[in-house]
């Protein structure tokens, strides 16, 4: 996978209990409407992937990246006939973890999901793929 394109990349971010912190897209979002998701988001031109990584944490938490502890995943997805490699990070934050700031218009809930919420991320979801579940699953079980 190496040679193909990082298109994402997602932040796992943990609270102080192990639990990987989740937000829901609104329905009016393009790409996966009203699933549970991580933070993240699509490289912009010229971006690395790290740089993309520290964006996306503060413009969909308020939060700020403090450091990337370790690659969860490399992997590719498929939404719309479009392939996307997405790699995800376990990462730690400043900021209050109590009050995250949702992105206006592109998130609507927000939650902390410990190893007994996985399921959570699969609510509306309605192709069954279990991948991300998986990956938040890997990041709450690596204390």
């Amino acid at each position: 996978m190496g040679d193909v394109p990082v298109d994402c990349v997602g932040a796992l971010i943990r609270d102080a209990r192990g639990r990987v912190y989740v937000q829901r897209r609104t329905r009016n979002r393009r790409l996966l409407p009203r699933i549970w998701d991580i933070v993240g988001g699509h490289l912009e031109p010229g971006e690395t992937p790290e740089e993309a990584l520290a964006r996306e944490i503060t413009e969909e938490t308020g939060w700020v990246l403090r450091e990337i502890e370790a690659r969860i995943a490399d992997w590719q997805w498929e939404y719309d006939g479009v392939v996307r490699r997405e790699l995800d990070y376990l990462v730690t934050v400043d900021g209050d973890l109590a009050a995250p700031r949702l992105e206006v218009g592109k998130h609507d809930a927000s939650a902390w999901v410990g190893p007994d919420e996985l399921e959570l991320l699969m609510v509306g979801r309605t192709d069954g793929d279990r991948r991300l579940l998986d990956i938040v699953a890997r990041a709450v079980r690596s204390i």
